[in-house]
Protein backbone atom coordinates (compact mmCIF):
# COMPACT_ATOMS: atom_id res chain seq x y z
CA UNK A 1 0.00 0.00 0.00
CA UNK A 2 1.83 3.68 -1.10
CA UNK A 3 1.68 6.54 1.15
CA UNK A 4 -1.35 8.28 -0.59
CA UNK A 5 -3.22 5.07 -0.06
CA UNK A 6 -2.23 5.09 3.90
CA UNK A 7 -3.10 8.74 4.02
CA UNK A 8 -6.72 8.52 2.51
CA UNK A 9 -7.18 5.62 5.16
CA UNK A 10 -5.22 6.88 8.89
CA UNK A 11 -6.15 10.75 9.55
CA UNK A 12 -2.95 12.62 10.78
CA UNK A 13 -1.67 12.94 14.09
CA UNK A 14 -2.29 16.94 15.15
CA UNK A 15 0.86 17.91 16.11
CA UNK A 16 -0.02 21.11 17.68
CA UNK A 17 1.35 21.96 21.44
CA UNK A 18 -1.96 21.70 23.73
CA UNK A 19 -2.14 25.29 24.44
CA UNK A 20 -1.91 25.97 19.80
CA UNK A 21 -5.06 23.86 20.17
CA UNK A 22 -6.78 25.02 22.99
CA UNK A 23 -6.30 28.53 21.45
CA UNK A 24 -7.66 28.11 18.16
CA UNK A 25 -10.87 25.87 20.04
CA UNK A 26 -11.18 29.17 22.03
CA UNK A 27 -11.35 31.73 18.94
CA UNK A 28 -14.09 28.92 17.45
CA UNK A 29 -16.08 29.51 20.41
CA UNK A 30 -15.67 33.37 20.69
CA UNK A 31 -16.91 32.97 16.57
CA UNK A 32 -19.86 30.40 17.32
CA UNK A 33 -21.09 32.44 20.44
CA UNK A 34 -21.10 35.56 17.96
CA UNK A 35 -19.54 37.47 20.75
CA UNK A 36 -19.20 41.11 20.09
CA UNK A 37 -16.30 43.62 21.84
CA UNK A 38 -17.50 44.06 25.36
CA UNK A 39 -18.93 40.67 25.99
CA UNK A 40 -17.24 38.53 28.81
CA UNK A 41 -16.21 35.25 28.38
CA UNK A 42 -16.14 32.32 30.58
CA UNK A 43 -13.53 32.17 33.74
CA UNK A 44 -10.42 30.36 33.61
CA UNK A 45 -11.78 27.60 35.74
CA UNK A 46 -14.94 27.16 33.40
CA UNK A 47 -13.18 26.92 30.55
CA UNK A 48 -10.53 24.73 32.32
CA UNK A 49 -13.07 22.38 33.27
CA UNK A 50 -15.01 22.37 29.73
CA UNK A 51 -11.77 21.80 27.70
CA UNK A 52 -10.22 19.39 30.36
CA UNK A 53 -6.97 21.11 30.29
CA UNK A 54 -5.02 22.59 33.46
CA UNK A 55 -5.83 26.61 34.31
CA UNK A 56 -2.07 27.14 32.99
CA UNK A 57 -2.61 25.93 29.39
CA UNK A 58 -6.53 28.18 29.47
CA UNK A 59 -3.85 31.32 31.00
CA UNK A 60 -1.14 30.63 28.54
CA UNK A 61 -3.66 30.74 25.48
CA UNK A 62 -5.75 33.72 26.82
CA UNK A 63 -2.52 35.23 27.27
CA UNK A 64 -1.74 34.76 23.50
CA UNK A 65 -5.19 36.18 22.71
CA UNK A 66 -3.95 39.39 24.63
CA UNK A 67 -1.01 39.78 22.38
CA UNK A 68 -3.26 39.90 19.92
CA UNK A 69 -5.70 42.39 20.78
CA UNK A 70 -8.62 40.07 20.93
CA UNK A 71 -9.17 40.21 24.98
CA UNK A 72 -8.06 42.09 27.84
CA UNK A 73 -8.85 42.06 31.43
CA UNK A 74 -11.12 44.59 33.02
CA UNK A 75 -11.21 45.32 36.95
CA UNK A 76 -14.59 43.64 38.30
CA UNK A 77 -15.95 42.09 34.99
CA UNK A 78 -12.84 39.56 34.51
CA UNK A 79 -11.81 39.20 30.57
CA UNK A 80 -14.02 40.43 27.95
CA UNK A 81 -13.65 40.48 23.86
CA UNK A 82 -11.90 43.88 22.27
CA UNK A 83 -11.58 45.00 18.58
CA UNK A 84 -7.94 44.51 17.78
CA UNK A 85 -5.65 47.65 16.54
CA UNK A 86 -4.52 46.32 13.70
CA UNK A 87 -1.57 49.10 13.52
CA UNK A 88 -0.70 47.97 17.18
CA UNK A 89 -0.53 44.07 16.24
CA UNK A 90 1.46 45.08 12.89
CA UNK A 91 3.77 47.44 15.30
CA UNK A 92 5.05 44.59 17.14
CA UNK A 93 6.94 42.19 14.84
CA UNK A 94 7.44 45.74 12.16
CA UNK A 95 11.12 46.07 13.47
CA UNK A 96 13.26 47.21 10.22
CA UNK A 97 16.35 45.80 11.22
CA UNK A 98 14.83 42.31 11.57
CA UNK A 99 12.46 42.58 8.45
CA UNK A 100 14.10 41.02 5.17
CA UNK A 101 14.10 42.94 2.17
CA UNK A 102 10.96 41.07 0.39
CA UNK A 103 9.00 42.50 3.69
CA UNK A 104 10.51 46.00 3.43
CA UNK A 105 9.99 46.01 -0.40
CA UNK A 106 6.32 45.34 0.17
CA UNK A 107 5.70 47.56 3.12
CA UNK A 108 7.11 50.66 1.60
CA UNK A 109 5.10 49.66 -2.25
CA UNK A 110 1.87 49.49 0.76
CA UNK A 111 2.76 53.21 1.80
CA UNK A 112 3.38 55.06 -1.48
CA UNK A 113 -0.08 53.00 -2.78
CA UNK A 114 -1.71 54.22 0.93
CA UNK A 115 -1.25 58.26 -0.40
CA UNK A 116 -1.82 57.82 -3.86
CA UNK A 117 -5.31 55.80 -3.12
CA UNK A 118 -6.42 57.84 -0.56
CA UNK A 119 -6.56 61.23 -2.41
CA UNK A 120 -10.47 60.96 -2.88
CA UNK A 121 -10.72 61.30 1.10
CA UNK A 122 -7.89 63.64 1.24
CA UNK A 123 -9.83 66.17 -1.53
CA UNK A 124 -13.71 65.75 -0.17
CA UNK A 125 -12.81 65.93 3.45
CA UNK A 126 -10.43 68.56 3.61
CA UNK A 127 -11.57 72.09 5.19
CA UNK A 128 -10.20 75.51 4.36
CA UNK A 129 -8.68 75.03 7.76
CA UNK A 130 -6.60 71.69 6.79
CA UNK A 131 -5.51 73.56 3.70
CA UNK A 132 -4.11 76.71 5.73
CA UNK A 133 -2.00 74.45 7.86
CA UNK A 134 -0.50 72.72 4.83
CA UNK A 135 0.42 75.96 3.54
CA UNK A 136 2.15 76.42 6.76
CA UNK A 137 4.07 73.81 6.56
CA UNK A 138 5.07 74.28 3.03
CA UNK A 139 5.89 77.89 3.64
CA UNK A 140 9.71 77.21 3.66
CA UNK A 141 10.02 74.53 1.55
CA UNK A 142 13.01 74.93 -1.05
CA UNK A 143 13.13 74.24 -4.48
CA UNK A 144 13.21 70.32 -5.03
CA UNK A 145 13.69 67.65 -7.96
CA UNK A 146 12.88 64.31 -8.35
CA UNK A 147 16.38 63.41 -7.17
CA UNK A 148 15.49 64.85 -3.64
CA UNK A 149 15.64 62.31 -0.68
CA UNK A 150 13.11 63.24 1.95
CA UNK A 151 13.61 64.62 5.41
CA UNK A 152 11.81 61.92 7.42
CA UNK A 153 10.11 65.26 10.10
CA UNK A 154 8.98 67.36 7.16
CA UNK A 155 7.60 64.47 5.40
CA UNK A 156 6.02 63.51 8.72
CA UNK A 157 4.50 66.76 9.32
CA UNK A 158 3.29 67.07 5.75
CA UNK A 159 1.96 63.47 5.07
CA UNK A 160 1.03 63.18 8.49
CA UNK A 161 -1.53 65.79 7.66
CA UNK A 162 -2.83 64.42 5.08
CA UNK A 163 -3.37 61.26 6.72
CA UNK A 164 -5.45 63.01 9.27
CA UNK A 165 -7.47 64.66 6.81
CA UNK A 166 -8.90 61.66 5.83
CA UNK A 167 -10.58 61.35 8.96
CA UNK A 168 -9.58 57.37 8.96
CA UNK A 169 -8.22 56.15 12.60
CA UNK A 170 -6.80 53.23 11.13
CA UNK A 171 -5.17 55.18 8.18
CA UNK A 172 -3.98 57.19 10.80
CA UNK A 173 -2.08 54.55 12.69
CA UNK A 174 -0.58 53.12 9.48
CA UNK A 175 1.27 56.49 8.69
CA UNK A 176 3.45 56.05 11.86
CA UNK A 177 4.39 52.71 11.29
CA UNK A 178 4.76 52.92 7.82
CA UNK A 179 7.74 55.73 7.91
CA UNK A 180 10.16 54.43 10.29
CA UNK A 181 10.14 51.69 7.44
CA UNK A 182 10.05 54.02 4.62
CA UNK A 183 13.21 55.97 6.15
CA UNK A 184 15.21 53.11 6.78
CA UNK A 185 14.74 51.71 3.18
CA UNK A 186 16.83 54.69 2.00
CA UNK A 187 19.46 54.86 5.20
CA UNK A 188 19.86 51.17 5.09
CA UNK A 189 20.94 51.40 0.93
CA UNK A 190 17.95 49.21 0.08
CA UNK A 191 16.37 51.16 -2.34
CA UNK A 192 18.68 51.94 -5.94
CA UNK A 193 18.89 55.72 -5.43
CA UNK A 194 20.02 56.54 -9.20
CA UNK A 195 17.96 57.24 -11.84
CA UNK A 196 17.47 59.61 -15.14
CA UNK A 197 15.76 62.98 -13.78
CA UNK A 198 11.98 63.20 -14.64
CA UNK A 199 8.89 66.19 -13.80
CA UNK A 200 8.44 66.25 -10.00
CA UNK A 201 5.57 67.83 -8.20
CA UNK A 202 6.65 69.45 -4.96
CA UNK A 203 4.51 69.74 -1.36
CA UNK A 204 4.08 73.13 -2.60
CA UNK A 205 2.70 72.36 -6.11
CA UNK A 206 0.25 69.39 -3.92
CA UNK A 207 -1.42 72.06 -1.55
CA UNK A 208 -2.17 74.32 -4.42
CA UNK A 209 -3.84 71.57 -6.37
CA UNK A 210 -6.20 70.53 -3.20
CA UNK A 211 -7.04 74.10 -2.99
CA UNK A 212 -8.91 73.68 -6.41
CA UNK A 213 -10.51 70.55 -4.99
CA UNK A 214 -9.67 68.44 -8.19
CA UNK A 215 -9.16 64.95 -7.18
CA UNK A 216 -7.78 63.45 -10.31
CA UNK A 217 -5.29 66.11 -10.91
CA UNK A 218 -4.40 65.64 -6.99
CA UNK A 219 -4.20 61.71 -7.61
CA UNK A 220 -2.45 62.11 -10.45
CA UNK A 221 -0.34 64.36 -8.68
CA UNK A 222 0.50 62.46 -5.91
CA UNK A 223 1.69 60.12 -8.22
CA UNK A 224 4.05 62.51 -9.64
CA UNK A 225 5.32 63.72 -5.90
CA UNK A 226 5.97 59.94 -5.38
CA UNK A 227 7.57 59.50 -8.52
CA UNK A 228 10.93 59.24 -7.28
CA UNK A 229 10.00 57.19 -4.84
CA UNK A 230 7.93 54.87 -6.66
CA UNK A 231 11.04 54.64 -9.84
CA UNK A 232 13.79 53.58 -6.48
CA UNK A 233 11.59 50.35 -6.06
CA UNK A 234 9.96 50.03 -9.31
CA UNK A 235 13.02 49.84 -11.66
CA UNK A 236 13.60 45.60 -12.87
CA UNK A 237 16.96 47.12 -14.61
CA UNK A 238 18.93 49.60 -16.05
CA UNK A 239 16.90 51.45 -18.65
CA UNK A 240 13.43 50.11 -17.57
CA UNK A 241 10.46 52.03 -17.54
CA UNK A 242 8.24 48.84 -15.83
CA UNK A 243 6.81 49.47 -12.71
CA UNK A 244 5.98 46.79 -10.03
CA UNK A 245 2.12 45.64 -11.38
CA UNK A 246 4.03 45.05 -14.98
CA UNK A 247 2.62 48.09 -16.65
CA UNK A 248 4.81 50.63 -18.64
CA UNK A 249 3.77 54.15 -16.84
CA UNK A 250 4.43 57.40 -19.30
CA UNK A 251 4.14 60.91 -18.51
CA UNK A 252 3.38 63.60 -20.88
CA UNK A 253 4.87 67.59 -20.53
CA UNK A 254 1.21 68.06 -19.30
CA UNK A 255 1.37 65.94 -16.52
CA UNK A 256 -1.15 63.62 -17.40
CA UNK A 257 -0.19 59.81 -16.76
CA UNK A 258 -1.02 57.43 -19.40
CA UNK A 259 -0.85 54.05 -19.36
CA UNK A 260 -0.15 51.19 -21.83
Amino acid sequence: MNTEDLKSLIPAVDTRSLVDRVEMNLMDFFIKRNLKPGDPIPKEIELSAAMGVSRTVIRESLNRLKTMGLVEAKKHRGTIIKSPDIAEILQKSMIPRILNETTLRDVFEMRLILEVGMADLVVSRASDQDIEELFEIVKDESLQSADTLFDVDYEIRFHGKLYEITGNETLKSFQGLLLPIFNYAYSSGLINKHFENKHYVSHKELVETLRHRDADKFRNDMRWHLENHFRRIMVKAEGSSENGYGIKSSFNSSGRNSLS
